[in-house]
């Protein structure tokens, strides 16, 4: 959008500005040569486009944040955790029993320092080159506590004034922490209430069936009903060649006879 309200309006248009700010400047714009009148039916169509954009964007932004509810988690209440990162966090994690502590789980997400010392040689902990999906969602997380008035970034000052690295004062937030012991909570939570997802629910169905108790309506009858109607005759069975041909020797059947008896 820039490049192109570059020919609209001396300087250019102002980055990062929503889609409504665009419109509102593009507005006010009235170009007399066809160069100008061109820039500004591609800037419109391009803002259309954006328009659209962005409401697909509302529409899964809530659909994603109606699914995370819908499992019972809370990971949304941690600042700087939306519903995109929640889902990535609980499709990647799945169950969270399956770490032991909170320390396994920081060395999954790839938030935990690895020690780089040799010997006598000290050096400061290197974090691993690949960075999982989960450990991407907990960096934005700490970027957004830092960009906000929160508790993370007074924390976050005071480690840069102890005399932290910046990335060293981020790794002191312990995010990984919070959000393991956000997921055990949870956990915990929906085991407590039972497989019917509410507190004292159980296996016994009210409701008559197979699984477990079967009512009295559906019991089956004591025996078969008696038969109105004669059985049907057994169907004819096809007879045997050899079988066939004996019989028809016995009748006389394609016997030649003398000429006497022919009379």
């Amino acid at each position: 959008m820039h490049r192109l309200f570059l020919g609209l309006l001396p300087g250019g248009a102002p980055v990062k500005k929503s889609v409504s700010q665009y419109q509102a400047l593009l507005a006010t714009v009235r170009p007399r040569d066809l160069a100008g009148k061109t820039c500004r039916r591609m800037a419109a169509e391009e803002l259309e486009d954006l328009h659209r954009l962005d409401a697909k964007l509302k529409a899964m932004k809530a659909e994603l944040k109606a699914a995370v509810l819908a499992t019972g988690s809370h990971l949304m209440d941690i600042h700087g955790i939306g519903p995109a990162g929640a889902a990535r966090i609980l499709a990647d994690v799945g169950d969270i029993s399956r770490f032991p502590d909170r320390n396994h789980f920081a060395s999954w997400t790839g938030t935990a320092p690895i020690d780089a010392s040799s010997g006598q040689h000290l050096a400061p902990p290197a974090v691993p080159r690949r960075e999982p999906p989960a450990g991407h969602v907990l960096y934005m997380a700490g970027i957004v506590q830092l960009r906000n008035d929160t508790a993370g970034r007074a924390y976050y000052r005071r480690k840069l004034a102890a005399g932290k690295t910046s990335m060293e004062a981020m790794r002191c937030l312990r995010l990984s922490d919070a959000v393991y012991r956000q997921l055990a909570a949870d956990a915990q939570v929906q085991e407590e209430a039972g497989p019917g997802g509410h507190p004292g629910a159980s296996l016994t169905s009210s409701a008559a069936g197979l699984s477990p108790d079967t009512g009295t309506s559906d019991q089956p009858l004591p025996g078969p009903a008696p038969q109105t109607l004669p059985p049907p005759r057994p169907a004819p069975q096809p007879m045997a060649p050899a079988a066939a041909a004996t019989r028809r020797r016995a009748r006389g059947d394609g016997v030649e006879r003398p000429p006497d008896e022919r009379r």
